[in-house]
C-alpha cells in the first residue's frame, strides 16, 4: 500500500517520466512512434497473411474461430505486449541504478514507468484490433471486455515486472532466465493453438503461465463476441493476489539493500 501511495503522490512525475521514456525510445528517428508500432503490426500482419491468405489454414470445430491467422493475431499481440512490459519493467531498476544512487526517488516509479510506456505503445494496437474484429459480432458490447482485460494485463505486467526487477537487482542471472522463459512461454499458453487442442491431462500446466487467462479473455471477446467468463477473471485475480504477496515480501526485504545491489 505504501508503494501505491507513493505512485499516487508522484503521479505527475510518473507521467513526465513515461513521456520521456517514449521519447527516448524514438530519439533521432524521423518516424517517431511509428517505429514502436511497426514491429508488432508487421508480425501480426505476417501471421494473417501466411496462415489465412496464403495457406488458408483452418482450425477444428471447437476452436473460437476456424481461421488460423485470425486466431493467432489475438494471442500474439497480447503476448507481445506482456513480454515487452515485463522485460522493460524487469530491467528498469538495473538501468536506473545510477539515478537511484544519487536521488532518493521511490524505486516503484521505474517499473511503473516501463509498464505504462509499454501500454502506451500497445493499447492503440488493441483498439485497432477491436475495430477490425467487432464487425464479426455486429459490434456486440462484449467486445468492450478487451478494455477490462487490457487493464488487468497492465496490472499483471507491473506486478510481475517490479518483482523481477528486485530479483534482477539482487541476481543478474534472473534477466537471462526470464528471457528464456518468455521465449518458451508462448508455447505454454493458448496462443498458437486453442486450449481444446492441448492434451487434457497436461492442460493444468497452461495455467502456470500468467498470460493464459488474459489470452482466453481476449479470445472470448474478440473471436466469440462474448464477455470473458468468470473463470478467466478468477484466475487473473489469483495471479494478482500471489504476485502482490510476493512483491510485498520482496519490497520489504530489499528496502535497505536495493540501492547497494544496483
Amino acid at each position: 500500500m505504501e508503494e501505491l501511495r507513493q505512485l499516487w503522490r508522484m503521479r505527475a512525475l510518473l507521467a513526465v517520466m513515461t513521456r520521456r521514456e517514449l521519447a527516448a525510445r524514438t530519439a533521432g528517428a524521423a518516424g517517431g512512434l511509428l517505429w514502436l508500432w511497426a514491429p508488432p503490426v508487421l508480425t501480426v500482419a505476417a501471421y494473417f497473411l501466411i496462415f489465412d491468405v496464403v495457406f488458408g489454414m483452418r482450425l477444428g470445430a471447437h476452436a473460437p474461430t476456424d481461421r488460423v491467422g485470425t486466431f493467432l493475431v489475438v494471442g500474439v499481440l497480447a503476448w507481445s505486449a506482456f513480454a515487452d512490459a515485463t522485460q522493460r519493467a524487469m530491467m528498469s531498476l538495473v538501468d536506473a541504478g545510477g539515478m537511484l544512487q544519487k536521488n532518493p526517488l521511490p524505486p516503484v516509479l521505474f517499473p511503473a514507468r516501463a509498464a505504462l510506456a509499454s501500454a502506451a505503445v500497445f493499447v492503440p494496437l488493441l483498439v485497432l484490433l477491436v475495430l477490425l474484429y467487432a464487425p464479426m459480432h455486429h459490434f456486440r458490447l462484449a467486445v468492450l471486455g478487451v478494455a477490462a482485460m487490457a487493464a488487468a494485463q497492465l496490472v499483471l505486467g507491473f506486478l510481475l515486472g517490479y518483482l523481477l526487477a528486485i530479483m534482477a537487482a539482487a541476481l543478474r542471472d534472473v534477466i537471462q532466465l526470464v528471457g528464456v522463459l518468455l521465449s518458451l512461454g508462448v508455447f505454454l499458453s493458448p496462443i498458437l493453438f486453442p486450449l481444446t487442442m492441448f492434451p487434457e491431462r497436461w492442460r493444468p500446466l497452461l495455467w502456470l503461465n500468467p498470460m493464459t487467462a488474459p489470452v482466453l479473455g481476449y479470445q472470448s471477446a474478440l473471436l466469440r463476441g462474448e464477455w470473458p467468463p468468470l473463470a478467466v477473471w478468477a484466475v487473473i485475480g489469483v495471479w494478482m493476489l500471489l504476485l502482490t504477496l510476493a512483491l510485498g515480501v520482496a519490497v520489504q526485504r530489499s528496502r535497505d539493500q536495493l540501492v547497494d545491489w544496483l
